[in-house]
């Protein structure tokens, strides 16, 4: 008997099973497949990129593709018009104005798409930033599920406000605006009815009146991102390897509401690496800091913003590590895949 040996999966199989992976499954993507056929980007890749010689605009696009359609906090009208306005806000910019585009399963009741969209125009109208554009395709059945949409946004900078997740440096303050795991906890929890959701909600909400508040301290605001897919630990990964700075945060000082904390133990996962859609980490000057925190807690969407950390001047270049509890450091991981899948 011959024994012949397996036949290499091909490139379309390999993209299937990476389909909606973050952290390092997504970066080979890009790296690989997806940057070399639009042309290699300058710098780092970030939430939002400025417009071609016009660097006070800044243009940022997202597709949202969460399962279920609907959870405690939000739904995925919402949640689009939320994600990107706190991509544009993340690159220190203000929403000019957004685009729309659905792509409808046949078959959806006309009922849900409804609720979407009267959800998905009352925040935009609470953000005060206007649909301008937009397209609209229905496809067969199986060929969605249900409903996705894509949302575009255009921003203007606050002067001479310029973040980026290549400016972190030795002795900024690593500060977080509130609680992290609400949103990936509420929406696994709705989808598998693990039954958490009645004691949480997603954080989804719009984060940009929150850097207009930190306008003020302009250049000294280095890093702002907000750790959606991946969580904070890939957030504080990306910096940490764009900056090539050694970023540490104290285990004790990262807000993990004790529902968030029970899901993860049941699940097994990290609350580090649950996605959020309501909070932002900035690292700032430490002259600024404490004014960057009167600033953030002005508001209430950053009532709840703590110290969580701080760029070393000495330590792992490139890497991001956790003071746990005890007193011992540990590494952070960057997530290896979307634990998660489908959660925006």
């Amino acid at each position: 008997m011959t024994i012949e040996c397996p036949t290499p999966r091909h490139e379309e199989e390999v993209v299937l099973l990476g389909h909606g992976a973050g952290g390092r499954l997504t970066e080979e993507l890009l790296d690989t497949l997806v940057l070399p056929a639009v042309g290699e980007a300058e710098g780092p890749l970030e939430d939002a990129a400025p417009l071609p010689g016009r660097p006070d605009l800044v243009m940022s696009t997202d597709s949202f593709v969460v399962s279920p359609l609907f959870f405690p906090g939000g739904d995925i009208g919402s949640l689009a018009v939320h994600g990107t306005i706190n991509d544009l806000a993340m690159r220190g910019a203000w929403p000019l104005a957004l685009s729309v585009s659905l792509i409808i399963e046949e078959g959806l009741p006309l009922s849900e798409l409804r609720a979407v969209m009267a959800s998905l125009g009352k925040a935009a109208q609470d953000a005060g930033v206007p649909v301008i554009t937009g397209d609209t395709k229905v496809v067969g059945r199986g060929a969605a599920d249900r409903l996705f949409i894509n949302t575009t946004g255009v921003g203007q900078r606050h002067a001479p406000m310029c973040p980026s997740a290549a400016n972190a440096r030795p002795g900024d303050v690593v500060l977080l605006s509130g609680p992290i795991g609400l949103h990936g906890t509420t929406v696994l929890s709705t989808r598998e009815g693990l039954g958490f959701e009645g004691d949480i909600a997603s954080d989804s909400r719009p984060l940009h009146r929150l850097v207009h508040a930190l306008a003020p301290l302009g250049a000294a605001v280095h890093v702002l991102r907000d750790p959606t897919r991946g969580g904070l630990a890939a957030s504080l990964n990306e910096i940490a390897r764009d900056s090539s700075a050694a970023v540490e945060i104290e285990e004790s000082a990262v807000p993990v509401p004790e529902a968030v904390a029970s899901a993860c133990d049941l699940l097994g996962l990290d609350p580090l690496v649950v996605a959020n859609e309501g909070c932002m980490v900035a690292f700032v000057d430490p002259e600024a800091a404490e004014k960057a925190l009167t600033a953030m807690r002005s508001l209430p969407e950053g009532a709840q913003a703590v110290r969580i950390g701080e760029v070393l001047h000495e330590g792992p270049r490139g890497r991001a590590t956790l003071r746990t509890l005890v007193g011992a450091r540990r590494i952070i991981e960057m997530p290896l895949g979307e634990q998660l899948p489908r959660i925006c």
